[in-house]
């Protein structure tokens, strides 16, 4: 029973441990400088011995893993992680389906959205930004918006549904994260639209803060997985039980 709690803790691994490998990659190959740094040039000196940072350099997540060598490990780490949170979408959905099903039009509305967030960090992953720079930012957005929707009906249904009689410990830890996650999402956006390398340069930092923040959301789904069964797998394969029907109908 405890054994599928590996799976939302591999997804966390695999994600955080790669972005963030990701940004140490274009740190030391000086793609961009570090979250840290605060002070931005117009231009670079060829004779300049010390590191120097322009707009170009601030480290949003993409503009890490946009040139190589570390573009390759950028794009291997999202469509690992889209293709496992796929996976992690359905189990979860499956396992609302066998243990309270009282709320299932709820559960499919966050299994979609949960989907289509995969959708759009997958092709983030694989649009770099220096060539396909629309479809890159338009499957980062999809990604961020529905990120926040997948947060607010887990978190709502954390409220509403008991799987592991754990919830009224489950329940404020998601509010708090799914706040977290707008709010970074939300000054992110204002910040991004900004000339100013300062506040580009904070747009970068929530940009992290918000990813980081849904790879510790969907962490909190362990405790869930530990009651995960394969009575609940059954679920996935199950075609004429109405009460229970496919997941993806």
């Amino acid at each position: 029973m405890g054994f599928w709690l590996v799976f939302p803790v591999l997804l966390f691994l695999i994600t955080f441990a790669g972005q963030w490998t990701v940004y140490g990659l274009a740190l030391a190959y000086h793609h961009v400088c570090p979250l840290h740094n605060w002070k931005y040039t117009n231009s670079c000196h060829l004779n300049l011995t010390q590191s120097c940072c322009t707009i170009q350099h601030i480290p949003f997540i993409s503009t890490c893993g946009m040139s190589a060598p570390e573009n390759s490990l950028f794009t291997a780490t999202l469509n690992a992680g889209s293709a496992l949170f796929i996976l992690f979408c359905i189990f979860h959905h499956a396992h609302m389906i066998d243990k309270n099903n009282d709320h299932l039009a709820l559960s499919r509305v966050g299994l979609a959205v949960g989907c289509t967030s995969a959708l759009g960090a997958f092709i983030a992953g694989n649009c770099n930004p220096s060539s396909l720079m629309i479809l890159h930012y338009l499957g980062a957005s999809l990604n961020f918006v529905c990120a926040c929707l997948y947060t607010t009906i887990q978190t709502v249904l954390t409220y509403r549904c008991y799987v592991t009689g754990l919830e009224h410990l489950l329940a404020p830890i998601r509010t708090v994260l799914t706040i977290n996650q707008i709010l970074s999402t939300i000054i992110y956006i204002l910040f991004f639209v900004q000339p100013s390398p300062y506040y580009l340069h904070l747009s970068a930092i929530f940009e992290w803060v918000l990813g980081t923040n849904m790879e510790l959301f969907a962490l909190t789904f362990a405790v869930e997985f530990y009651f995960f069964t394969d009575s609940t797998l059954w679920v996935l394969t199950k075609k004429h039980d109405e009460e229970k029907a496919l997941i993806l109908s």
